[in-house]
């Protein structure tokens, strides 16, 4: 959905886009070491043990800082061991392709007091590379994003007349050699919510986002086999609608089918109403209606072992009573899961951010504070480390409204 976003003007300069030299090295014995791949429901690390992921959503080098907010006031490293503290264990990274661009530089750092003292000098993708870094070091795993084709906005196709198709597979492609090797960046996201005039399983190539996914997934397979590819869904199939990249039903009938097995995990997105009012919210029987929304729109595929999924974006900003049941509700509906062992659904909640207009963050405006009411609602579905035990769950937090931005 759109958001309202710090933006800042970007400064120019010339440098070279240097491949992370380095892989991640991890004990293979470690939960989630290596890279993963999917088997039915479940995705699984390099042992072959499943792997729950229970993460959150950094964004900012979508925006026209081209870097992840919150450098302003935060070492960037402080904001990686903060997200581990917390339970979290991936981080879902959104990004525009102008980053790819060479020479595109990060704006609004702050390097004073000795913060980010290593970013200084550093085109963005140079700075994505430290945070990659880092959080490997830190044992997070890193999902790329992309979210957008240029720092102006989303797109509805995942293709403009700015950038077409082909830079797009290119930029994607670009990525997945970057990182090849290092086994934190487990996976990429290759278009951040499809939405009308996009269709799955019309068979029109300038609006099936299932054929897109497929063109784009095999592209960036070709360079780097090891990568998950997490397709979202569209918003109509079949004249239903849902959220933008929420409505994934036509799965059922059309599956993504790349030329590397086990490699597909479908992503949903959902929200409540501080992002918008969708008929659901005003059933006489809601929150009771929403876990057959759910089954109907993405959820079918986990429980018909079709494949994994991830919820890759959901959000509030707490403050009305029907957002503070819809989050209880969808949380409970995915710790739910806990009866299938160790299968589990995933997720990396919107946002770390305090600065999304329509749902705030976990953290506050400081960036430093943590929003213990949202954050408490997620802690019964947090993982312990990556791996999924199937242990009974604690109840819910309670469903106090957060401050107020």
């Amino acid at each position: 959905m759109f958001r309202s976003l710090r933006r800042a003007l970007c400064a120019a300069a010339a440098a070279l886009l240097l491949p992370l030299a380095a892989a991640q090295t991890a004990d293979a014995a470690e939960p989630g070491a290596g890279y993963w791949h999917t088997s039915g429901r479940q995705i699984l690390d390099a042992a072959g043990q499943p792997v729950r992921i229970a993460g959150i959503n950094w964004f900012g080098f979508e925006t026209g800082n081209h870097v992840v907010h919150g450098l302003w006031a935060r070492d960037y490293k402080s904001m990686i061991d903060q997200m581990k503290s917390l339970g979290y264990n991936t981080i879902r990274l959104p990004y525009s392709d102008d980053i790819l661009k060479s020479g595109t530089m990060p704006d609004s750092i702050n390097f004073s007091d000795g913060k980010n003292a290593d970013l200084q000098g550093l085109t963005s993708l140079q700075v994505m590379d430290k945070i990659v870094t880092y959080a490997g070091g830190a044992g997070l795993k890193v999902i790329l994003d992309r979210h957008r084709p240029d720092a102006g906005g989303q797109s509805a196709l995942w293709y403009t007349a700015a950038v077409p198709e082909s830079t797009w597979i290119a930029n994607l492609k670009s990525l997945a050699t970057r990182y090849k090797g290092n086994s934190t960046v487990v996976g990429i996201d290759p278009h951040n919510e499809p939405h009308d005039p996009a269709c799955w399983g019309c068979g029109d190539t300038t609006r099936d986002w299932r054929l897109a996914a497929q063109r784009a997934g095999n592209a960036v397979l070709s360079v780097n086999p090891e990568l998950l590819i997490l397709v979202e869904g569209v918003q109509s199939y079949n004249g239903v609608n849902g959220w933008w990249g929420g409505n994934l039903m036509g799965v059922a009938q059309y599956p993504v089918q790349l030329d590397v097995p086990n490699r597909v995990v479908y992503s949903a997105h959902d929200y409540a109403t501080s992002v918008a009012q969708q008929p659901w919210f005003n059933d006489p029987s809601f929150p009771n209606n929403m876990p057959g929304i759910w089954d109907k729109y993405w959820g079918y595929i986990f429980k018909q072992n079709i494949a994994p999924v991830w919820v890759g974006e959901f959000g509030t900003t707490l403050q009305s009573t029907v957002d503070q049941k819809w989050l209880a509700a969808l949380v409970t509906y995915l710790r739910s899961t806990s009866a299938y062992g160790a299968d589990s659904f995933h997720w990396t909640f919107w946002s770390w951010n305090p600065n999304s207009g329509d749902t705030g963050g976990i953290l506050k405006d400081d960036w430093s504070t943590v929003d213990t009411v949202k954050d408490g609602y997620l802690a019964s579905i947090k993982a312990p480390g990556f791996r999924g035990t199937g242990a009974t769950p604690s109840a819910v937090a309670g469903t106090t409204a957060a401050t107020p931005r």
